[in-house]
């Protein structure tokens, strides 16, 4: 793998405390008496997902959806994939869009209008981290937990070539391409 170091962005009890509020803005937007249906969207929202379902103290109903233009690379290639459709209808049902992380708005709005055709009752965004200063597709972000700078993030799910999702926080990420011999440039070894 390539050299990697990393700046902590956001602690653990930082996020901890962003999903607290999320909960709280959640609950006051839905009745406690139906279910609230949340798609997550695989695989970086999945812990995301755990925490926020357990603070809204709401019936629930989860169901998960796999889509990225991401792969292995640090920058979207803005070709949605989806790789694992939704298992339960949406019909009928208040449908609560669960994102990691919004970048550019190409995933969460071919999302959106997936969604769509299943014909929910509402269908309403959550996303973790909103990075706007990427966005190329304006899509609607109802609740939102941190606004971060245009940094490549991995923990808290997020991940780099599949690594880096079990760190308790959220930090950007600088990868250096090691050299044909084995060393990083500029990682204190000769090159």
């Amino acid at each position: 793998m390539d050299a990697a170091t990393q700046t902590v962005l956001l602690t653990a009890n930082q996020i901890a405390g962003g999903v607290s509020r999320l909960a709280a803005e959640i609950r006051r937007d839905y009745a406690e008496d139906a279910p609230l249906h949340l798609v997550a969207v695989l695989t970086g929202g999945w812990i995301f997902l755990a925490d926020l379902a357990r603070a809204l103290a709401l019936p629930v109903t989860i169901d998960f959806v796999d889509a990225s233009s991401y792969g292995a690379n640090q920058h979207s290639s803005g070709i949605i994939r989806l790789r694992h459709a939704l298992r339960l209808p949406v019909q009928n049902r208040d449908v609560l869009l669960v994102e990691d992380i919004v970048d550019t708005g190409a995933t969460l709005a071919w999302l959106l209008n997936h969604v769509r055709a299943g014909r929910p009752r509402s269908l309403r965004t959550v996303a973790l981290l909103d990075k706007p200063s990427r966005r190329a597709v304006d899509t609607p972000l109802d609740y939102v937990g941190f606004t971060i700078p245009d940094r490549f993030v991995v923990g808290y799910g997020l991940d780099h070539d599949e690594q880096f999702r079990h760190l308790p926080y959220v930090a950007a990420l600088d990868v250096r391409p090691r050299s044909a011999g084995g060393q990083t440039p500029g990682d204190g070894q000769p090159s």
